[in-house]
């Protein structure tokens, strides 16, 4: 760990005098403000706006009755026109200023106060080598926090000059990757390492936010001796390269002050016989104390996982009254095809329903333990309904959902004013292989592949958490990749692969307005306030891994791929 400080001071006296020319500079982003975001509802100012997850803006300007209004006000290209470039990031906002990524991990800073134009008051380009999925970015006092790959690197840059601040090398294999926004807790900067396929063993790691300096780092997979090592039953010490990536911005819950992060998939992904056993801490919603990592509790969807069933999407978090008493609950929309909501102080589980209809992996989840109900304690590899367990006897089979899920990174929306939870849902099947070949050290080991003969399409789909009842439902032709936004004004915003942005009713799912940018979406749509005027923005340019959901949707195997913000306001 190499904490890289720029202290000279011609430096010192640069960024004094581009301060002092400022017009106007915004206040220090401070942990009391990132607490109360509710009381500064123009602004968007972490990964999911608040600590909860709920992807939920108190803004109303927009409403049902007016969105059919919306157009487009301004349009800022990103990147520098590679051919792969794409993003998956949620513009932050403070006071009309956004900040947003692209895959090379470049920072923009962009002046949106007007309403008019979105023009570029500097990008801070890292240097990578290739392009990396990467979800955004995180305040904290006068820093935009970013991650960086190729090595990996979490950097610190002035919101104001645009000057790195500090950097950091949070590499402890040059395979890791970072792509989660990072979340500012307190004096902390927290974050979780990917690059599971590459065989790795990933962590969550709590860094320093004045100086960069590493506090702390937890491995999701034990190592032996560790509790939870008596899971990994095999003798190929599959510990060492375990994977449990953490892809997506976990959530915080300042009462009882823990924060809860989705782990991922075991690796190898498709072969269980490699790594007997539940895999600990894999495939699981984990708590842990911001200021030491300490493990407060966890709870694992889909132990033994052989089809890359990772939860890392959002755990949002909400209060709601259960027999007359506030009760303080977590939910979650799996990968799996399961909505989980569970007690926010143990994870002590209330409920587990599907939200997708076509479910072949398992015959249903017991509602006490949350375990799928055919997991059995004396199997070392599961075979759960016998339907989709691909064997080296029966090497391949078909997986209900799709190994993509029917949620994953792109990330659902909880509304206070409905109570409900809106989810994305992607609609296939695959066919998945089993591949028990021996691993070859420096190469990807999936133990598998797999293949869809599945137009990948989806739903929207409104869930009672409180009772896992499907309130509502749309289908959509094509995949979403981006995720939703709820409001206050009654409108659920989303996007799909085919360039669509829509807003619907979030009582009824009545679709209001909609209009097709041309490219597809792969990040999540935000609002904000400035000027006394509501924005909704998103920005277009699917991953390579969005874009190969299409590989059955011929009429789109031209369409172009941009990398651009687009803001839309009445």
């Amino acid at each position: 760990m190499r904490p890289t400080r720029f202290k000279t001071m011609r430096l010192v006296c640069l960024a004094g005098a581009a301060l002092a020319a400022a017009p106007s500079l915004a206040a220090e982003v401070t942990a009391a403000r990132l607490l109360g975001a509710d009381s500064e509802p123009q602004n968007w100012l972490t990964n999911h706006r608040s600590y909860d997850g709920q992807r939920f803006s108190p803004l109303a300007r927009v409403t049902r009755d007016n969105v059919k209004n919306l157009r487009i006000v301004y349009t800022t290209p990103l990147g520098g026109g590679a051919p792969n470039m794409f993003t998956e990031a949620t513009p932050l906002a403070e006071d009309g200023a956004l900040y947003v990524t692209d895959s090379s991990g470049v920072v923009y800073k962009i002046d949106g106060r007007t309403g008019e134009s979105g023009r570029i008051l500097w990008r801070m380009d890292p240097k990578q080598e290739r392009q990396e999925a990467n979800r955004g970015v995180a305040l904290w006092g006068n820093y935009v926090v970013s991650v960086a790959n190729q090595p990996a690197r979490v950097i610190a840059t002035d919101k104001e000059t645009g000057k790195v601040a500090w950097e950091t090398n949070v590499s402890d294999t040059p395979a890791v990757r970072l792509t989660g926004a990072p979340l500012a807790i307190g004096d902390k900067i927290l974050l979780g390492a990917a690059g599971s396929g590459a065989g790795i063993r990933d962590w969550l790691a709590a860094l320093d936010a004045a100086t960069g300096k590493l506090v702390w780092r937890k491995y999701v997979v034990p190592a032996p001796g560790e509790p939870g090592s008596e899971t990994w039953k095999d003798k190929n010490n599959a510990w060492q390269t375990g994977g449990g990536p953490i892809w997506v911005t976990g959530t915080y819950d300042p009462e009882s002050n823990q924060t809860i992060w989705g782990t991922g998939n075991p690796v190898p992904e498709f072969d269980p016989t490699y790594r007997p056993g539940d895999n600990l801490f894999t495939n699981s919603a984990v708590s842990y104390e911001p200021e030491t990592g300490k493990m407060n509790w966890y709870f694992q969807y889909t132990p033994g996982d052989m089809w890359d069933y990772d939860e890392v999407g959002t755990h949002i978090l909400f209060d709601a009254d259960i027999n007359g008493a506030r009760q303080k609950l977590l939910t979650h929309s799996a990968r799996n095809g399961f909505v989980y909501t569970m007690r926010r102080a143990n994870g002590q589980i209330l409920l587990a329903r599907p939200y997708v209809e076509n479910i072949n992996w398992t015959k249903g989840i017991d509602q006490k333990t949350g375990r799928p109900l055919d997991y059995d304690p004396g199997r070392d590899v599961q075979v759960y309904s016998g339907q989709a367990n691909q064997n080296p006897n029966e090497k391949t089979k078909k997986l209900c959902p799709s190994i993509a899920g029917g949620n994953n990174f792109w990330p659902s929306s909880y509304s206070p004013k409905t109570r409900l939870l809106y989810i994305p849902a992607l609609w296939a099947c695959s066919d998945v292989t089993i591949d028990t070949a021996p691993r070859q050290p420096g190469k990807s080991f999936d133990g598998g592949s797999y293949k869809t003969a599945d137009r990948y399409e989806s739903d929207l789909v409104a869930v009672d958490p409180l009772t896992g009842e499907i309130r509502k439902k749309i289908h959509m032709r094509y995949p979403n990749y981006s995720g939703a936004l709820t409001t206050a004004g009654g409108v659920v915003v989303t996007a799909l692969l085919d360039g669509t942005v829509a807003a619907y009713d979030d009582t009824t799912l009545a679709e209001l307005w909609k209009i097709n940018i041309g490219s597809g979406v792969s990040a999540p749509p935000m609002t904000f306030e400035s000027g006394g005027k509501q924005f909704i923005a998103i920005v277009s340019g699917p991953s390579n891994t969005a874009k190969a959901k299409l590989v059955n949707t011929p009429e789109l195997k031209d369409q172009r791929n941009a990398t651009i913000l687009y803001v839309f306001g009445l």
